[in-house]
């Protein structure tokens, strides 16, 4: 399994509403995308959230959290979630919302 399934569909419950809602495989997971861009993914076994620098940032000083690091060089504006701070519903709703706010402030890809 390249990535965890049952998270994939937990993610597409919160977000299958939103407009301009799409998915799609991508990074050997499943990326969810709003307006064309990238909001959030699961790899692996882990959330991967798109936050702007300044939100993964400040958001790096959770628990469970830690730098995007896909290609072996941080990518600033994402992070990655381990599964225990996102096993509970209210807190994987927290951290995809995180992604959705910042990702509602960029313009719609076409």
């Amino acid at each position: 399994m390249a990535y965890d399934e049952a998270l994939a569909q937990r993610v597409h419950q919160l977000l299958k509403r939103r407009k301009g809602f799409s998915q799609r495989k991508m990074f050997g997971g499943m990326c969810f995308m709003l307006h064309g861009n990238m909001c959030c993914g699961i790899t692996h076994k882990e959330l991967m959230l798109r936050l702007g620098e300044k939100n993964a940032a400040k958001a790096l000083e959770e628990s469970f959290t830690r730098e995007m690091d896909f290609t072996g060089k941080p990518i600033k504006s994402m992070i990655y979630v381990e599964r225990p701070g996102f096993e509970d519903d209210a807190d994987l709703k927290y951290w995809v919302n995180q992604a959705v706010k910042f990702v509602q402030s960029l313009p719609p890809k076409s």
